[in-house]
């Protein structure tokens, strides 16, 4: 099958699969009375990033520490500066102050504890649990949250009577706690329909990569540039795809939610997976360098949010020119 066939069909798969990733989704957070902010940090944010998990748990077995970090730390920084770059050009994104005082400042702190345990601490298996243990207990408290500022409505009080149309035209009462069962008891067709987009999404991304890079070694492109550009942008499509998708649809929560998420994701749930496997330790360019930068950008994305409570299309142009920047310092002229 031709390479442009397949780069095709990636790309096709992409976005499709985001398109019913981040429709669908929506859906399951509106019927489980939870916010789309929640979904695109749990379902959307985790499970766009299984890319960087298959990847580095792949690098770590072939004895590979600077993929496998590399990866990690690189993905986090094309999440914010270029995929929340392009999603703002989009369309600019709305910021709750009380998800970025929880869910921004997490990532922040992940961030910080990255490099702090990186300098400070081997990597052996303990660490690796406690970072999965450290994920676990973030989920159920922003799931905990999430059920305090949504609480379900489980009264029959009058208050909680809303009407419908019946299918002759004629209108009728309906409890809301009825209205809920109903609608806990049809969150699983949209919720499966998220998933199928879901893997939908992680299939293009990978066919797309792996039709670019054989592109790319016809065109005698060295495998260093291939390698700094092309995989490690591709194993953050996914994010990009859906992203872009949920600009386009005003979903803004749902965008930042997947950011957030994401690099949750990628320095708990995929650097704890990696060091649970093969542990190991953290090349120094990648602790001197690239977590610096890393860590800039995660101030900066918080930085603007807070003070502006909206990150607008000059803060996507900005965050868009300091990875162009970052990416002509690594790649070698």
């Amino acid at each position: 099958m031709s390479d442009f066939v397949i780069a095709a069909a990636g790309l096709c798969l992409l976005l499709g699969g985001g398109e019913l990733l981040v429709r669908h989704a929506v859906k399951s957070a509106e019927r489980l009375g939870i916010s789309p902010l929640l979904i695109g940090i749990t379902l959307v944010g985790f499970g766009t990033a299984t890319p960087e998990l298959v990847t580095c748990i792949q690098a770590s077995l072939a004895g590979a520490p600077g993929i496998a970090f590399g990866n990690i730390v690189g993905s986090n920084i094309t999440n914010i500066l270029l995929i929340l770059g392009v999603t703002a050009v989009i369309a600019p994104i709305s910021v709750h102050l009380s998800a970025l005082h929880r869910d921004g400042v997490f990532v922040l702190v992940t961030a910080i504890m990255f490099c702090a345990v990186g300098f400070l601490f081997p990597l052996d298996r303990s660490v690796g649990f406690a970072a999965v243990f450290l994920l676990g207990a973030y989920l159920f408290y922003a799931y905990k949250q999430e059920k305090i500022a949504h609480p379900p409505d489980g009264t029959e009080s009058v208050d909680s009577l809303t009407t419908e149309v019946n299918h002759d035209g004629t209108m009728s009462a309906v409890a809301g706690s009825e209205r809920a069962h109903r609608d806990v008891s049809s969150v699983f067709i949209p919720l499966a329909t998220a998933v199928f987009g879901l893997v939908a999404l992680i299939v293009g991304g990978r066919l797309l990569v792996d039709g670019a890079i054989a592109i790319a070694q016809k065109a005698q492109i060295s495998e260093t540039v291939i390698g700094l550009t092309l995989v490690a942008i591709g194993t953050s499509l996914p994010e990009l795809a859906t992203s872009t998708i949920a600009a386009l649809r005003r979903h803004s929560d749902l965008a930042l939610g997947n950011i957030l998420g994401s690099n949750i994701y990628n320095i708990l749930g995929v650097g704890g997976a990696t060091v649970l496997v093969a542990p190991t330790k953290i090349p120094q360019d990648i602790l001197y360098f690239h977590s610096g930068v890393m860590l800039a950008a995660t101030v900066a994305l918080l930085a603007i949010a807070r003070f502006r409570y909206h990150i607008g299309r000059l803060a996507g142009l900005f965050f868009l020119g300091c990875y162009a920047v970052y990416i002509y310092s690594i790649v070698p002229i």
